[in-house]
């Protein structure tokens, strides 16, 4: 990616990472920043998509591939129309990942939002790691099924590191500093 200025072009932030790393909390944060400076962004967050636009799918790795895949062709629909989209979903498997790089193309940008399971399990309101443990969740990512973690993600996050506003901030000086954002003199760590 070099540093020439997309001032009014569109991207794709892609949060990938196990359930409980912090996607949706960053994208949250991320979301509201860009909110205010680009004045609009759509969000597609995994959860969302699936009881929506995947409605009917399980979690079959074909199933799963066909998820990400969809939620890449809204995301490159609109990124190309020059919107700002978050994308918050586990997506599991690299070569899924890397093929919705390949459609969207320069203008995608990976962030590994990257925390031990044991963290993500312990930061877990819903229970899922627990009845994933027990054997009451088969196909449980991280569990009993497969994370591929990216290769070379743009951003790598380590949540378990840092807290969600200063991993925020690092997401939005990436966009200044590959030229989708104006540069500001503070970032609002609200």
């Amino acid at each position: 990616m070099d540093d020439s200025m997309r001032f009014g072009r569109g991207f794709t932030l892609w949060f990938t990472g196990l359930s409980g790393a912090g996607k949706t909390t960053i994208a949250n944060i991320v979301e509201k920043e860009l909110r205010e400076r680009l004045g609009g962004v759509e969000v597609l967050d995994g959860d969302i998509v699936r009881t929506n636009l995947s409605k009917g799918l399980g979690f079959s790795r074909e199933d799963r591939d066909t998820n990400v895949l969809r939620i890449g062709f809204v995301a490159n629909l609109l990124t190309r129309n020059g919107v700002g989209v978050i994308v918050s979903a586990i997506s599991p498997f690299r070569e899924v990942r890397d093929r919705v790089r390949e459609d969207i193309g320069e203008d995608f940008i990976e962030v590994f939002i990257d925390a031990p399971v044991e963290v993500c399990a312990e930061r877990d309101v819903k229970g899922l790691y627990k009845k994933a443990y027990s054997g009451e969740i088969p196909q449980f990512t991280g569990v009993s099924d497969p994370y591929e973690s990216p290769n070379a993600p743009e951003l790598h996050i380590k949540t378990d590191e840092e807290e969600p506003s200063d991993s925020a901030r690092r997401v939005v000086e990436f966009l200044e500093h590959y030229g989708y954002l104006r540069r500001v003199e503070q970032y609002d760590r609200a």
